[in-house]
């Protein structure tokens, strides 16, 4: 079945092909903001310097377990809501720095990870005991990663009003410091102000599709029905690309891939542009006619997310790979495991049959990515569409420091089966690369 997405009057309309439009249905979540939009702001301190009391307190809502018990956090915890004046934020909880133990170093792991996708940071000190060793093992870490920061001296109700009391020392120029109290809410509407400051974040500087169509234009979507995503949905990078044709003043066909040949017979118009599925990719390209640009969303998500050259260029990597090697295939996110499942199963599958090598994989998910990749022949990630910018410069940063060649699903694919030229020719600083090469 066809489905016709249009953008008349700042509303958005669904209709049958050929059907009159009915309004949009919400559940289809194209109105939400996704995780990766929005600002991440973490807590960070030793245990039961009130990091959870204090997220509570600035929410509003018992996001976060507290007790006197220390080392209650275990695993960050993730908030996503409105926080004004600032807008879609998601905030995060972390394990105390200062934990010990084989589960405590752990957990100290887990929360140092957190810093590779924080916007803006919130170090908790317990107003009464001062600082010492792990906060300023923090500040130098948020210093490293260029991580706005504030010091909140937690617990003021209990602690003197004179100046220079603990951890005024930490803040450097331009650093702030911010006596608070989670119990009696004492400048938590203060600190939301100098969050949202710190927090500020640049629009992208480039869109899904946007900028590659016009108003008018027809787009065609090819979405065969992944069994991983959620029943009744589609998948995130589907509906962000349908919003951002639609923010186009453009239309947005969106078909499966049986369905796509008949479309473009009878649309009567020429589509701007054709995006597919990765995985469909040989089938669409044979259907649809070489004078239609034809991408996949995994390949504009490269771009989205500012890795398309990288990935590019990482890809050739797929040529050179040697017996024994070991590839790491990550995902951004996780989800149930079908029995075809693309990153675990199709991708090795797809990478043995084209390089005819004896190869090994390693995978990871969600927010684990190894920091050493000097095991790797090549690094396969996906569209990164539910990492937030910092964390995929994060993890493009890792593979281009240690040398090791990084590439994505969509690109991986297209390359495989001789479309890369096809899929890229709309971005020709890229196409030259390939060129070139």
């Amino acid at each position: 079945m066809v489905v016709y997405y249009r953008h008349i009057g700042g509303k958005i309309f669904r209709a049958l092909y050929g059907a009159r439009p009915l309004p949009h249905n919400k559940g289809m979540g194209l109105n939400e903001t996704p995780l990766a939009n929005r600002v991440h702001i973490g807590f960070f301190g030793r245990r039961n310097a009130g990091k959870s009391s204090l997220l509570n307190a600035l929410t509003g809502q018992e996001t976060a377990i507290v007790s006197e018990t220390k080392g209650t956090t275990t695993d960050p915890v993730y908030k996503a809501m409105e926080l004004l004046p600032l807008g879609p934020v998601v905030v995060i909880d972390t394990p105390g720095i200062d934990d010990t133990g084989e589960l405590g170093e752990l957990r100290v792991r887990r929360a140092k990870q957190v810093l590779n996708k924080t916007d803006a940071a919130v170090l908790v000190v317990d107003g009464e005991g001062g600082a010492g060793g792990p906060e300023e093992e923090l500040i130098r870490l948020f210093r490293a990663k260029e991580i706005p920061f504030i010091v909140a001296r937690n617990k003021s109700d209990l602690i003197s009003k004179e100046p220079g009391a603990p951890a005024g020392a930490l803040a450097g120029p331009g650093e702030h410091t911010i006596a608070v109290s989670a119990k009696t809410g004492e400048n938590v509407e203060n600190l939301k102000e100098r969050i949202a400051q710190l927090a500020r974040i640049e629009e992208p500087k480039l869109r899904i599709a946007a900028d590659l169509i016009r108003g008018g234009d027809f787009v065609v979507l090819v979405t065969p029905i992944d069994k991983a995503a959620p029943k009744g949905r589609l998948i995130l990078p589907q509906q962000q690309t349908i919003r951002d044709i639609l923010e186009a003043d453009a239309a947005a066909i969106v078909v499966k891939e049986f369905e796509l040949r008949e479309t473009l017979e009878h649309l009567g118009k020429k589509p701007a542009l054709v995006i597919t599925d990765s995985q469909v990719f040989a089938k669409v390209s044979a259907d649809t006619p070489q004078n239609i640009p034809l991408t996949s969303f995994s390949i504009l998500f490269a771009r989205y997310k500012g890795f398309l050259a990288q990935a590019v260029r990482g890809v050739a990597a797929l040529d050179r790979l040697r017996d024994g090697g070991c590839v790491l295939i990550s995902e951004g996110c996780t989800h149930h495991r079908q029995c075809d499942d693309i990153g675990r199963v199709k991708l090795p599958r797809w990478i043995k049959n084209y390089s005819a090598k004896q190869l090994e994989f390693a995978f990871s998910s969600g927010g684990e990515f190894p920091e050493d990749l000097s095991p790797y022949q090549l690094v396969v990630h996906c569209g990164g569409c539910m990492l937030n910018e910092r964390e995929m410069k994060y993890r493009q940063g890792c593979a281009a420091d240690q040398g090791i060649p990084m590439t994505n699903y969509g690109i991986l694919i297209a390359h495989i089966q001789g479309i890369l030229k096809r899929s890229v020719a709309m971005f020709p600083h890229v196409l030259a690369e390939i060129e070139e090469g």
